[in-house]
């Protein structure tokens, strides 16, 4: 199966130049793939959107290996797709060597500022976000014990558990956040086994309410927290739905929007820096039939109150990534 996804993806590149229509947008997902119900489904969620709005077809790449990058990259370039939208950070630097060779051509980057003429770059305040989630997880906890399992250990995930600590101790100064990565390489944002054993661990030393911001590793988080009868956060999509009952809620974080306002928006896309915060709904909590039972009253007026100062700037959350520091463990 492996190897047959491989062959898939290594031709899928290779077949872009054939027969493609001028000016299709363009979505490439990151390493974990589109439908790991968290980063990178989000992005085809807004891609979807556009399509059935429109009527109108984009292409589409799965990464399946690091090497794939720079020449995914530049076949849809050559292509004629425009925009072309990437998801991750791991673009990055790909991308400042591969947009100054197609200045006609637009891109977007989700997760990561590259400074080009023909770039936007699209950033979230994750940090809002995970406050907001941490507050809920606080007032939810009866051990005041809560955890954070991250995926790859990079600045911008410590940004999510930085903002996480920020919201428990908002709520619950006493209470005590234990934390910890899945990994150091692109692997840990696909790694369930080593999720459900993080998971475990933490349970272990007493956490009753566990956050996972680790693509396809949270679902052995999210599953290992069912399986123990203690509650999770999910991550990026709405992941309520995937343990009824059992998850708390889920940090949102709007991928869906930055891709379809990409695509909206086409070729005459404008460019530059575009932050993505809570004011603009960029970033949330969810709500539904899910998880309505687990939230009290009480914890919903807390949570929906700190949003607003938030938004007004009376409280202000740390950004990890700012300085590389948290004031809060």
């Amino acid at each position: 199966m492996t190897m047959m996804k491989q062959f898939l993806g290594a031709a899928a590149v290779l077949a872009l130049g054939a027969g493609a229509a001028l000016a299709d947008p363009a979505l490439i997902y990151d390493l974990g793939g589109k439908f790991d119900k968290s980063f990178n489904e989000a992005a085809y969620g807004g891609a979807k959107k556009w399509s059935e709005e429109t009527g109108a077809t984009y292409k589409e790449l799965e990464m399946q290996s690091e090497a794939q990058r720079e020449q995914a990259l530049r076949r849809l370039a050559e292509s004629g797709a425009n925009p072309i939208v990437m998801t991750g950070f791991a673009f990055g630097d790909t991308l400042n060597t591969v947009a100054p060779d197609y200045p006609d051509t637009k891109f977007v980057i989700i997760d990561m500022v590259v400074e080009q003429p023909n770039v936007r770059s699209v950033v979230f305040t994750e940090e809002q976000g995970s406050y907001l989630v941490g507050m809920m997880a606080a007032m939810a906890s009866k051990s005041d014990t809560v955890g954070f399992i991250g995926g790859m250990d990079i600045p911008l995930i410590r940004k999510f558990a930085c903002g996480y600590a920020q919201g428990v101790k908002a709520a619950k100064p006493e209470a005590k956040v234990v934390q910890n990565m899945t990994g150091t390489t692109p692997a840990a944002w696909n790694d369930p086994v080593k999720g459900t054993e993080l998971a475990k661990a933490q349970i272990s030393q007493g956490a009753d309410v566990i956050y996972a911001a680790a693509g396809g590793t949270g679902m052995g988080v999210l599953q290992a927290a069912a399986d123990e009868n203690i509650l999770s956060i999910g991550v990026d999509s709405n992941q309520n739905y995937l343990f009824p009952g059992k998850v708390l809620t889920s940090m949102v974080k709007r991928v869906d929007n930055a891709v379809y306002d990409a695509f909206k928006a086409g070729p005459e896309i404008s460019t530059g820096l575009v932050v993505m915060d809570l004011a603009s709904e960029g970033v949330g909590y969810a709500m539904d039939d899910n998880n309505a039972a687990l939230v009290t009253p009480e914890m919903k007026a807390a949570v929906d109150a700190a949003a607003e100062k938030i938004k007004s700037g009376e409280i202000t959350v740390h950004d990890y990534m700012a300085d590389n520091t948290c004031p809060v463990e």
